[in-house]
């Protein structure tokens, strides 16, 4: 059988960027690969990385990408701030960001039409076009245009929902993915969230589906080393989830004066009360950092717990790492973890403190809990699962997936 060919265009693939997708969408790459794909990606911001799972193609807007972002971080700067922060609802769609769009429709989107043309002419048989978390406006007409000229579907995959949808504020990168945009065009497009697909088909998506995030079971996998912390959270700043930091490290924190607290990332701007921050940690160190903590907590920004089975790829990071999972209250984590037994989900303060309490005090029921979720990871929620189920969404087959170890 011939492998399925596959076109990605990529939101970045450069980790530097801190893209809270790119490191999964690695990891569901190579799952693709290890599914049997052939696959080929192109990034829309950044310069493209070599990796044993994916050939690579450039970036043809590279120079307009970095000089756009290179502006928006000198206005933040002004401002006092590392960031160009968008409101947390329903931020209105400005004279800036339309002139912006406009710009983009007249100068970016034409050339990235020519760039995936010509790709399209030269590999011949590519079976499906899928666009990784491009801002979905900045691509308007091109999906016709290809389907039009080289009868390809073209996908569209938001890993970001809710929290792209324009009730929830879009990104911080300047961009509403959905104003402007013509969801219609694309013949499926495909969510992270299961309780996002009515917003979707809203928006005018003529069918939308749910893969959900996941664990690549080599890299997150429990390791050997010493606990150097006892409670630890890593993400991207506090926004969306400051209520949540309070009540699960702000008071037990206090509460707790003898357990040590650390916080992984940066731009917690809340209540993290006696937690030392650590800074970054580099993706190729975080399963390394989860390994070394007694118990790591999975915060979910409000837009996801509050959305029905919106998957972020934290659970199945930390659960594929063999850690002890406290996390905030998550709408439909049950589709992926049983609470109680894979996971706690605690929901006040207090119940956070008890659950710090009772695993530090029994690091047997701590391993067991993490050793229960590491094995649900395996059996339904490794990144060649995504990719299968991807493919199968597309209307494609995988041959036989690569061997690869637990």
């Amino acid at each position: 059988m011939k492998p399925p060919k596959i076109l990605a265009v990529a939101s970045a693939v450069d980790l530097d960027f801190r893209y809270g997708c790119t490191p999964a969408w690695w990891q569901l790459w190579k799952g693709m690969y290890e599914a049997g794909c052939d696959l080929i990606v192109t990034p829309y911001r950044g310069r493209p990385v070599e990796s044993p799972w994916w050939r690579v193609e450039r970036n043809p807007t590279y120079r307009e990408g970095e000089t756009f972002a290179a502006a928006r971080d000198a206005v933040a700067r002004l401002k006092g701030d590392r960031y160009l922060r968008r409101a947390e609802d329903s931020p209105e769609d400005t004279l800036v960001d339309r002139a912006v769009r406009e710009t983009i429709w007249r100068v970016v989107t034409p050339r990235w039409q020519r760039h995936l043309e010509r790709i399209l002419e030269r590999e011949r048989d590519v079976d499906a076009v899928v666009v990784f978390t491009v801002p979905m406006a900045h691509f308007r007409g091109i999906p016709t245009a290809l389907r039009d000229r080289f009868g390809v579907p073209v996908v569209f995959y938001d890993g970001d929902v809710p929290m792209s949808l324009p009730e929830f504020g879009g990104m911080d990168t300047g961009f509403n993915y959905y104003h402007g945009a013509d969801p219609s065009e694309y013949d499926l497009v495909v969510s992270n969230s299961e309780g996002g697909l009515e917003r979707l088909r809203e928006l005018g998506a003529r069918r939308a589906e749910t893969v959900f995030w996941g664990a690549d079971p080599e890299f997150f996998r429990p390791l050997p080393v010493e606990k150097e912390t006892d409670v630890f959270f890593y993400g991207y700043g506090d926004k969306f989830r400051r209520d949540w930091m309070a009540a699960m490290v702000g008071e037990p924190s206090r509460a707790l004066p003898d357990v040590d607290f650390a916080l992984g990332g940066r731009d917690f701007r809340g209540d993290t009360g006696r937690a030392r921050t650590i800074g970054d940690v580099a993706f190729n160190a975080f399963a390394r950092a989860i390994s070394a903590a007694r118990i790591n907590l999975c915060i979910t920004r409000r837009s996801h717990a509050s959305v029905y089975a919106s998957a972020t790829a934290r659970p199945f990071e930390l659960a594929s790492s063999g850690a002890a999972i406290v996390s905030n209250p998550y709408a439909g984590i049950e589709r992926w973890f049983e609470p109680g037994r894979e996971l706690y989900v605690v929901s006040t303060a207090e119940e956070a403190t008890a659950a710090y309490r009772d695993l530090l005090a029994d690091p047997a029921q701590a391993e067991e809990m993490g050793r229960r979720a590491r094995e649900r990871v395996l059996d339904e929620h490794t990144y060649v699962h995504r990719a299968r189920q991807l493919l199968a969404h597309v209307g494609l087959q995988a041959p036989e997936a690569v061997p690869v170890g637990d």
